[in-house]
């Protein structure tokens, strides 16, 4: 009997049958864009579930920081989990490649003090115009855009994006700066946003949140929400720290940025607190 068990065994073993060959696993594309001479950046573009199934069309997110050893594939993966629950909109993910951050995503030099450790900072008037002028344009030329689009980042990134709302309001639909460091250049960014917004009267809706970052962060990120009243939504999460922010807050962002009409239960946490403290 226990030969006869064995052969068993020993036969089942021979019939199972061997692991097919691995295939890749694609999960969208990259196009190397020219951000100036000898320098390309990536492009990095997902695609929905069902976007090669037919002709609809689709917002598209904005994802600054957005290489491939960036934040694209977190935010990629926070909106394909979004859109299974319902709570956000499919959208297109579109992951813009940063590499000397200081230089793109701040648009002062700094005090003394910080130009001297970061003598490239202040560029970020070039990096917009490269998301204007090439980003954007590739993006709608080549993928089926629905013409309704926001854009995420977070830290330096943030800081870019309130920039931007600030100074080129139209350059997208809906904004979301998660723990965006407006504490740079001694606030002077928060400093101006009521004479900015004056000087160029906007609709686009932000969603803005601060850390346990300390009281300049905090008092900076209040300033610019008083300054942008109904316009801004204020998350103060101060239990969270600059590591845990954007994981922790990203879906919460998009459902912001690209709502659905779906009623979600309330045991499901899918609400987006606002805090308009001034």
């Amino acid at each position: 009997m226990l030969l006869a068990l064995a052969c068993l065994v020993s036969g089942a073993h021979v019939a199972r049958a061997a692991p097919s060959a691995p295939t890749p696993i694609t999960i969208g594309q990259t196009h190397l864009v020219d951000f100036a001479a000898d320098d390309q950046r990536q492009v990095n573009v997902y695609l929905p579930d069902g976007y090669a199934a037919g002709d609809k069309r689709y917002p598209v997110l904005y994802v600054i920081d957005g290489g491939l050893s960036q934040d694209f594939l977190h935010i990629a993966g926070t909106s394909a989990l979004n859109a299974i629950w319902g709570r956000s909109l499919p959208v297109i993910v579109v992951g813009i490649e940063s590499r000397d951050r200081r230089a793109e995503l701040i648009g002062s030099p700094g005090t003394a003090a910080q130009h001297k450790q970061y003598p490239t900072a202040g560029g970020s008037a070039l990096f917009r115009a490269f998301l204007r002028d090439k980003v954007k344009p590739l993006v709608e030329a080549n993928y089926r855009t629905s013409g309704d689009n926001g854009v995420i980042g977070e830290s330096l990134a943030g800081l870019f994006i309130v920039e931007t709302w600030l100074r080129e309001p139209a350059l997208f639909q809906r904004y979301a700066a998660i723990d965006a460091s407006l504490w740079w250049d001694d606030a002077a960014l928060a400093h101006s946003a009521s004479s900015l917004l004056k000087a160029r009267p906007r609709n686009a809706p932000m969603y803005l949140t601060y850390s346990n970052e300390g009281p300049e962060t905090a008092q900076a990120a209040r300033q610019v929400a008083a300054a942008g009243g109904p316009l801004v939504c204020l998350a103060a999460r101060e239990d969270l720290t600059h590591a845990t922010a954007y994981h922790v807050l990203s879906p919460q962002a998009l459902q912001f940025l690209f709502p659905t009409a779906n009623k979600q239960e309330p045991e499901w946490g899918f609400e987006v607190p606002c805090s308009k403290r001034s």
